[in-house]
């Protein structure tokens, strides 16, 4: 125990570190891209404000209803800020509305709670590519504009063995893919037919969730200890994220930021330490993505810091809508299994197109430094897995085109570069400029037009 508390302290250091290395300017300073890429502005909110505790707020007592008054109040209003001040405040599941930017104080601790009662009724969002009825996030939001998490504070998720974790569904099975819209309902009571059990189960609550919302800001505050995914905007528009800190390393699941069929995002001055992948593009999983058709688009990650990552930038590996015009530089890595991680599998669809990287360097990868694979594993798509089930393409075979990488370095790596495509679909105009690393070992399967200056 007291070993890991040393540990903690180490990286929680480090990651302050890392955070003070930075001048993070007030004003968003213009985007530049190498395609169309609109500038975006922080979403603007009136002089209204409303003190939690004003509402009924209490340290230390369960806040809930007296935190979701302050917001409608604002929102009712037409807007303004809701306060949240210094100290432990507890809460379930907040739902933002329009126009409401809801500000945590220095000092200020919103903790949420771990029961599955205090995330109902279950509400519309995706889980793992899949349009589906849950519990959403813990701070949710759906058909909003102008909205805001802000201030120097901090959200705390619940213990790792809470109630929810105790009833998580374990991944998107292919009988929940093949249930009606209606019929996927999961709030830890119904019970489904799951891999072959019946069970009553929940999709864990991600973390920051907006569903269909534009003009989306997050700034300036710190994410503790996440069950499941952090930051999670689901066909949303117009979203920035800045100046904040995720710290879930030693979770598992617990991606950083994940773009799931969304467009116009900027992700600046951000440091994420994490128990899965740090900055991830998705766009769907399978034929239920394909027929929504909601690309991840225009997006643009630039001067943030990744500690520990199983990928530090991801593409899928739900990419059916497809993922383009994207430009990720200026990113520093500490310790990611995999620095740059593109992976999809045959019954995905979609893939990605038009992705730039440039001025990016790790410290070290536990494995291959810039990892692609597209046949995925045989425990999750079985034979489809296989280097020589060659199938004519389909809506299902990803396909990944036109990716650029430029000043790569990687300080020590086992291997620099490994590309595993699709046989029938083979990975195409890929360049590599001036990428390094302590191994320089290329491997190349099913990669058609690849070039190395």
């Amino acid at each position: 125990m007291k070993l890991r508390i040393v540990l903690t302290t180490l990286l929680l250091a480090l990651v302050l570190q890392l955070q003070a290395q930075w001048n993070v300017p007030t004003h968003i300073e213009p985007i530049q891209a190498p395609f169309d890429m609109p500038q975006l502005y922080r979403p603007t909110f009136a002089a209204y404000k409303v003190n939690i505790r004003k509402m009924g707020a209490k340290i230390g007592k369960l806040s809930t209803k007296a935190i979701q008054r302050a917001i409608d109040k604002v929102s009712n209003h037409g807007g303004g800020h809701v306060i949240i001040p210094a100290g432990k405040w507890y809460t379930g599941r907040l739902i933002l509305k329009s126009h409401v930017d809801l500000h945590l104080e220095a000092g200020a601790e919103l903790h949420f709670s771990g029961r599955i009662a205090d995330y109902l009724p279950v509400v519309a969002t995706r889980n793992e590519g899949v349009d589906l009825y849950s519990l959403g996030a813990m701070i949710y939001a759906n058909g909003t504009e102008n909205i805001a998490v802000t201030g120097k504070g901090k959200l705390v998720a619940p213990d790792i063995d809470c109630e929810l974790m105790q009833h998580t569904m374990q991944g998107v099975s292919e009988e929940l893919q093949q249930m009606k819209m209606e019929e996927r309902i999961f709030d830890g009571q119904k019970k489904h037919t799951i891999d072959n059990q019946e069970k009553a189960e929940i999709c864990l609550p991600t973390f920051f969730g907006p569903v269909n919302s534009r003009n989306v800001l997050l700034e300036g505050v710190t994410l503790e200890r996440s069950v499941f995914w952090n930051i999670v905007p689901v066909y949303c528009e117009n979203i920035i994220i800045r100046d904040v800190t995720v710290n879930s390393f030693g979770h598992a699941r617990t991606d950083g930021i994940d773009f799931d069929s969304s467009r116009n995002g900027l992700v600046e001055y951000t440091t994420l330490d994490c128990g899965d992948d740090c900055f991830t593009l998705k766009s769907g999983r399978g034929m239920d993505g394909v027929k929504r058709n909601r690309p991840t688009e225009n997006i643009v990650i630039r001067h943030c810091k990744v500690v520990n990552a199983a990928g530090g930038f991801t593409i899928g590996s739900e990419t059916a809508a497809m993922i383009r015009n994207v430009y990720v530089y200026d990113i520093e890595m500490e310790h990611p299994r995999f620095a740059l991680y593109f992976k999809s599998r045959r019954p995905r669809g979609g893939g990605a197109e038009n992705v730039w990287m440039e001025n990016i360097h790790a410290k070290q990868t536990k494995y291959t430094a810039i990892k692609w694979d597209l046949l995925g594993s045989p425990e999750y798509v079985g034979k489809l897995a296989e280097r020589f089930a060659v199938k004519e393409p389909n809506a299902l075979t990803p396909k990944f085109r036109n990716i650029h990488f430029k000043n790569i370095s990687i300080d020590q790596c086992p291997t620099l570069i490994k590309m595993v495509g699709l046989p029938e679909q083979p990975i195409e105009q890929v360049t590599y400029e001036n990428v390094k690393g302590s191994s320089m070992e290329t491997i190349l399967q099913d990669a058609g037009t690849v070039s190395f200056k």
